[in-house]
């Protein structure tokens, strides 16, 4: 009997965790930005799914772990995280911007080079990590974790599944969109937009942390 209490009680939290992921992680940000722009270029998509997805489940489990008590006792790190993710979101609306006014941006990549691969993913980790709204994030799954007792990691499992299923459709199904990015012009309007979302970002950090 406690071994089927045990179950309904895992399946109930990996149910919660996996409806809380996808609420959360289901937004238009800069990782997704970034991932949609990958997947449409078809370049290093599945190496940039699975370090996402691996800074994202480790972070998860850490926070539901007691991560997020790392930061109530080193309260500078938010601050650090903040200016380092409205620096890093800057830089990358000023590169789309730059494509978007100049054209191109989609044409002259080259899929094969390693140097190319290693820019995907520390941009990927970089998207991750330097990002205040991920820290957010986990800061709340832990938060929220703390209510399923030692159902918690069940809850952990779910939100995992979550950011797995989340990637995995930004990353793949961005490229049923590839035919409609065979004009310079579409690049344009993409760089643009993805250059818009990063600098508002930016901004709204900014704010935050002059206030």
């Amino acid at each position: 009997m406690f071994s089927v209490i045990s179950a309904q009680a895992a399946g109930s939290a990996w149910l919660s965790g996996a409806g809380i992921g996808i609420g959360l992680f289901a937004i238009v940000g800069a990782q997704s930005a970034f991932i949609l722009r990958q997947g449409i270029l078809r370049q290093h998509v599945i190496p940039i799914i699975a370090t996402c997805f691996a800074i994202d489940a480790t972070f998860i489990l850490a926070s539901v772990a007691g991560l997020r008590r790392l930061t109530d006792q080193l309260p500078w790190l938010t601050t650090v995280l903040l200016w380092g993710g409205v620096a890093f979101l800057s830089w990358y609306a000023l590169q789309s911007a730059r494509r978007a006014v100049a054209g191109g941006g989609g044409m002259k990549l080259d899929d094969n080079g390693s140097q190319s691969l290693r820019t995907a993913l520390m941009a990927a980790a970089g998207f991750s990590i330097i990002n205040p709204h991920f820290w957010l994030d986990m800061m709340v799954i832990g938060s929220i974790a703390d209510n399923f007792g030692d159902a918690r990691m069940a809850f952990a499992a779910g939100v995992v599944t979550a950011s797995g299923v989340w990637l995995t459709v930004q990353g793949l199904g961005a490229r049923m969109l590839a035919p409609l990015f065979t004009k310079p012009s579409t690049w344009r309007i993409l760089d643009g937009t993805i250059a818009v979302i990063l600098s508002v970002l930016a901004l709204t950090l900014a704010i935050r942390g002059v206030n």
